[in-house]
């Protein structure tokens, strides 16, 4: 087949990426499989497997596909869709709390976030793991991480910190933000147990993930997916976060432990060498690979190519969330 992979973002990336990570990984695999890939994303993209156009926002995009493409993949939400004349299918990657109508050809991320639009289409994102720094099992791992962006309360950094806290003598790097923030209005976070990288991403990265005793992510949100759940197995990290979201589909009891009360992560926290490195990396390294992403994609188009719709009716927001953050209790003095 010949695909057109639309995104709204630069690859290959630097830093973090995660959707661009995605698309890149996906287009390298149907590459391998013997399909043709064409890149629509952000202007001064290179790759060197795959064709790249310039996607510019302000012109229609039915003005912007090649002729001979025979399926679209969006991964960003564009408007003038239904002047199309070319089959298409669209990954949403994000979240929103209020009543939209998707394209009947709307595929989510997990089973957890296709559900809560009333949809059973989902395909479990990958990454390229060949393009890791090779994990060591042996390595001393003198710290925990938590990772993401720091800033956005729902990702409650301030909950992973209050756990390590709570330990003897565990300390946290938190990739993804910064001790002192300005833009979020006066956050200032004191602890000598936290030390804080911003926006790590690459070697970097892969170096602080690869001497890590596990990831702490007590998000109050419905987490769509989660790459840092992922990225943080393979490096043979297990993962002690909430409930909520894919995590319970993604993290089985062998490669972490999930709850909403502090207390219980901490006790989890200080029992992690109960948890084998191995087996954390060889569950992420099997089940959530670019190329089990790949194979699942095609299989989607290859419906729409057919004519088939993904989903029976327009998924829609099932419930919309009432509180502001879900629910953490916190740790006691």
């Amino acid at each position: 087949m010949k695909i057109l992979l639309v995104g709204n973002g630069r690859i290959p990336v630097t830093l973090y990426g995660g959707t661009q990570r995605v698309i890149w990984g996906l287009g390298k695999e149907l590459v391998k499989a013997g399909h043709r890939v064409t890149y629509l994303v952000s202007e001064g993209s290179t790759c060197d497997f795959a064709k790249t156009l310039p996607l510019d926002l302000e012109k229609p995009i039915h003005t912007q596909i090649p002729a001979d493409i025979d399926i679209i993949h969006f991964h960003v939400l564009l408007p003038g869709l239904e002047k199309l004349q070319v089959p298409y299918v669209i990954t949403m990657h994000g979240n929103i709390n209020f009543d939209h109508a998707f394209d009947l050809n709307t595929i989510f991320i997990s089973r957890n976030h296709a559900s809560r639009f009333g949809s059973d289409c989902f395909v479990h994102n990958g990454l390229a793991w060949e393009e890791y720094t090779t994990p060591s099992f042996t390595a001393p791992r003198d710290s925990f991480h938590f990772l993401g962006k720091a800033a956005w309360k729902i990702k409650n950094v301030q909950g992973a910190i209050a756990i390590i806290k709570r330990t003897k003598a565990e300390s946290l790097n938190v990739l993804g933000g910064v001790r002192f923030n300005l833009k979020m209005g006066i956050r200032f976070t004191f602890t000598p147990r936290a030390k804080f990288y911003g926006m790590v991403g690459g070697r970097d990265k892969d170096l602080l993930l690869n001497r890590s005793k596990g990831l702490i992510s007590p998000v109050r949100w419905h987490e769509p997916f989660g790459l840092s759940t992922i990225e943080s197995l393979f490096y043979g990290c297990p993962v002690f976060a909430t409930p909520y979201g894919a995590f319970p589909e993604l993290v089985p009891d062998d490669v972490g432990f999930l709850s909403n009360d502090c207390e219980e992560l901490l006790q989890a926290v200080e029992a992690v060498d109960h948890y084998s490195r191995r087996r954390c990396h060889e569950y992420a390294a099997e089940c959530f690979s670019a190329g089990r992403m790949a194979q699942a994609y095609v299989e989607k188009y290859e419906q729409v190519v057919k004519g088939g719709r993904l989903n029976p009716v327009p998924p829609m927001l099932v419930k919309k969330q009432e509180q502001k953050y879900l629910d953490w209790k916190q740790c006691r003095e």
